[in-house]
């Protein structure tokens, strides 16, 4: 028609997916970064794992993992006939449940408290302090805690006394020991923890909490309706990598606390210290490691159950 520009359709480039690699090379600076703990965990984690085979054999050194006679499930009926099975289960599970819990609202609770801290110097001492204890080996621990709570001569008692008061013997009561062991966990864990939510959190852009201010939001506002909501996908992550070690208990720390009293096991003993005694003196790999099978088994349910859960309410928010 005359009068009418003529409109030529613009041309449409076709995208084409680059190549694997050249992808790699693209990333390799980022993949570089990661081959440290990629061949960590597949040395340490994937090449062991036919390894757990010797849990349904009844393992004879001269003969090795894959020519050791074939007993089905008889090793798992060591833990299960033992009578101790739902002590064990209970106390690990409870143990567990309070270190998740108390754990990372306590990690949570201070890392929100430094990133309000002005002072860089005070942030950076304080981080320090609070992670030095996790570096502490669990035996110098347990020796801290008997140079304090030990009957004849602990700090505390001889504190105690000193007053008038008469120590109670806290070796001899199984029930103040769930309250100490959880005690002792958390001091050692919470600096940690710590760390990484406050790393979490100084990744928040930095402009929703200036426009927060503009607005005239408070602290208690800024943290409740943007620090929070942004360290929501953070906390459950740790929570679903937690939960799949709510049936494995910390060896170290409760050997070493607890030892071999007896009169305190009711309360602390859980499902590794119970099988390290049994196995001390047969060394029967198999039946241990039929244990640490079965717990990770149900470790590994556990984890698919909760991000299934999760997965539900909020897809984005879901491991896989």
């Amino acid at each position: 028609m005359v009068g009418q520009k003529n409109v030529t359709a613009p041309s449409l480039v076709q995208y084409h997916k680059p190549g694997f690699f050249k992808l790699v090379g693209q990333n390799k600076a980022l993949l570089l970064m990661c081959l440290p703990a990629v061949v960590f965990f597949f040395v340490f984690s994937y090449m062991p794992m036919p390894g757990a085979y010797i849990a349904f054999t009844s393992f004879q050194y001269n003969k090795g993992i894959w020519a050791s006679p074939f007993v089905g499930l008889q090793n798992f009926k060591f833990l299960f006939t033992s009578g101790q099975l739902t002590l064990l289960l209970r106390n690990t599970v409870l143990y567990n449940i309070a270190f998740i819990v108390l754990g990372n609202f306590l990690q949570l609770l201070f890392a929100i408290l430094l990133n309000e801290v002005q002072c860089k110097q005070f942030k950076k001492t304080t981080q320090s302090m609070m992670f030095l204890p996790y570096f502490i080996s669990d035996v110098l621990v347990s020796l801290l805690v008997y140079n304090l709570l030990n009957y004849d001569y602990g700090f505390i008692s001889n504190l105690v006394r000193s007053t008038g008061g008469e120590m109670a013997k806290v070796y001899q009561m199984a029930g103040a020991w769930p309250f100490i062991i959880v005690l002792v966990n958390l001091w050692k864990g919470t600096g940690y923890g710590t760390v990484v939510y406050f790393a979490a959190i100084t990744g928040m852009d930095s402009s929703m909490m200036e426009a927060a201010q503009i607005d005239g939001a408070n602290g208690f506002q800024r943290i409740r309706y943007i620090t929070l909501p942004t360290l929501k996908p953070t906390v459950i992550i740790l929570f679903l990598f937690a939960i799949g070690g709510i049936l494995k208990g910390n060896f170290g720390l409760f050997y070493n606390l607890v030892g071999n009293n007896s009169m305190l096991f009711s309360t602390t003993d859980i499902i590794e210290t119970y099988v390290y005694r049994s196995m001390m003196n047969s060394f029967n790999f198999s039946q241990s490691s039929a244990v640490g099978l079965f717990q990770s088994v149900v470790g590994f349910f556990i984890v698919i159950g909760a991000n299934a859960f999760v997965k539900h309410l909020d897809p984005d928010y879901a491991l896989f």
